[in-house]
Parts: C-alpha cells; sequence; structure tokens
C-alpha cells in the first residue's frame, strides 16, 4: 500500500465520489469529501471516524472554495490529491434546452472544477508535488444526440486538464483526465436534468433514446468500485496516465471516433493544406 494521502473529493454523497471516498478510506488514506448538507456530512464521516471529513461546499459558490482549501491546508494538512468529481448531467436537444440550463451545467462541470484546481494549486506548486484527478466522462470524447450541453462540459473539461498538465509537469505536479463511460451510478436516473420536449421534429430520433437512458439507469456494465480502485492505482503511480478511460464502452467508442476522424482528416486533406499561402512559421491560432 502507498504511504497515506489526504485526499480531497468533490461530490462524496453518491456515484464515484462515494465509491472512491470508501475504497480511498479502506486503503488507509484521509479523505476531505465535499457534501451539500449536514445529513449527508453526518453519513460521510461516519464511514470512518478521524479520517473520513466532511466539509460544506456547492462547487457553483466559487467564492468559498479557496477559504475551505486553506483551512483544509491548515487544519488537516497538505493535500495530496484534488478529484474534481462533483457534476451531473444535462439532457434535452439543444434547440429546446434553454440556455441557463448550458450556463448552469458548465458552471457545475467546469467552472467549479477550475475554480478547485486554482484554490489547490498555490499549495502544491512550493511543494513540488500534487496530483489533480477530474472526472470527465467519454462524452468528453465522443458524442450523443440529446447531451450537447453535458457533453460540451466534458470537451471543455478534458482540454483544460490536458493544457494544465503541460503547464504544471516541469513543477511536479500530475494531471489526469478520467473518463469513464457507463457506470451504475445515478448519472442517468434522478441526477439528471431534463429539458422538456415540444418539437415533433426530433421525437423520431430523440425520444427512444431517452426512453433507453432511463431503462438502462442502474443497469450499466461498469461497477463504481472497479473505477475507483483503478483510480487508486492511477493516485499511486509515479508516472500516471493524461487520460485515462474507464469501461469496455469507452474504449471501442473512442477507437471508433478516433478511426473515423481520421478518415475524414484523410478524406478531405487536400482542401485543408489549399489554405496555406503565407509563412510556415505561424503560431497556433
Amino acid at each position: 500500500m502507498s504511504p497515506s494521502k489526504l485526499i480531497l473529493i468533490t461530490g462524496v454523497s453518491s456515484g464515484f465520489g462515494r465509491a472512491l471516498a470508501v475504497e480511498a478510506l479502506a486503503a488507509g488514506h484521509r479523505v476531505v469529501g465535499t457534501v451539500r448538507n449536514a445529513q449527508a456530512a453526518q453519513d460521510f464521516e461516519a464511514l470512518v471516524p478521524g479520517r473520513a471529513f466532511a466539509r460544506m461546499l456547492d462547487v457553483t459558490n466559487t467564492a468559498a472554495i479557496a477559504p475551505l482549501v486553506e483551512a483544509i491546508e491548515a487544519y488537516l494538512g497538505p493535500i495530496s490529491v484534488l478529484v474534481n468529481n462533483a457534476g451531473y448531467g444535462h439532457e434535452g436537444v439543444l434547440e429546446e434546452s434553454p440556455l441557463a440550463e448550458m450556463r448552469q451545467q458548465f458552471e457545475v462541470n467546469v467552472f467549479g472544477a477550475v475554480a478547485m484546481m486554482q484554490a489547490v494549486l498555490p499549495h502544491m506548486r512550493p511543494r513540488r508535488e500534487g496530483h489533480i484527478l477530474n472526472i470527465t466522462s467519454m462524452g468528453g470524447f465522443i458524442t450523443m444526440p440529446g447531451i450537447a450541453y453535458y457533453c460540451g462540459s466534458k470537451f471543455a473539461l478534458e482540454g483544460i486538464s490536458e493544457a494544465l498538465g503541460k503547464e504544471v509537469a516541469a513543477l511536479g505536479i500530475r494531471v489526469t483526465a478520467v473518463a469513464p463511460g457507463s457506470f451504475r451510478t445515478d448519472w442517468g436516473g434522478r441526477s439528471m436534468v431534463r429539458s422538456p420536449r415540444a418539437i415533433a421534429d426530433y421525437d423520431a430520433l430523440f425520444d427512444p433514446i431517452r426512453q433507453r437512458r432511463q431503462e438502462v439507469s442502474g443497469k450499466q456494465l461498469g461497477d463504481p468500485q472497479k473505477a475507483a480502485q483503478a483510480m487508486l492505482a492511477v493516485i499511486d503511480s509515479p508516472e500516471p496516465p493524461v487520460h485515462l478511460l474507464l469501461g469496455t464502452d469507452a474504449l471501442q467508442l473512442v477507437h471508433a471516433k478516433l478511426k473515423a476522424l481520421e478518415q475524414e482528416l484523410r478524406e478531405w486533406e487536400s482542401l485543408t493544406v489549399s489554405t496555406d499561402g503565407g509563412s510556415p512559421e505561424g503560431a497556433v491560432r
């Protein structure tokens, strides 16, 4: 077993956050878990008194994040690992889904995660060590009709994670984007926000997708406990990956996406390169 670490996980009341916290505690680590209410805090600390620490936080309240991290560092010790797990799914046809729902999706899944990273980095950087895990999704690589806002938020978090990893690699800090496929969590059940249907033109495409997602919620192939064990293996690794897919479906679908993308690039290559005309020393735009 690796030396005990202090792991900060957002959103430990259920899903991947809860599974990871339970496995990390079983492995001897100390875990600070963020929750949204007092009962959830009491339940979490009861898991392993003295090593499970609950803290109240809504990640959309970004002003509260840095003070929370400062207090954890002061009273519990150095944060070795941050796991940005807090998030939710939005389902809805883009044309039917209000922009306010997109803003809220990004507030939780992207801006809250970035605020957490900005809060821990000033502590990890002087120590020249630390690890950030951002829980994204296979929906950060592939897309499906009806979850455009969700996929957009996870694509964003994948890109932010990869770019941040390059910024902090020389400072001893590692960043891993963990992209699960379909797991037996409540992501597609009561935790999902669903925009109402209104436009009949989308019925044939979208209604079967929505129905199928509700039917399989809680019955997916992926086991959250095994996902948690995989994440602990990454945390223990001296050279963790930049991207980690979890689940056979994620692996198959992302491979298919990359193959289709490569084919499309080849088909349009002549048009792509026809736009060159200036100096080859141009910067990335």
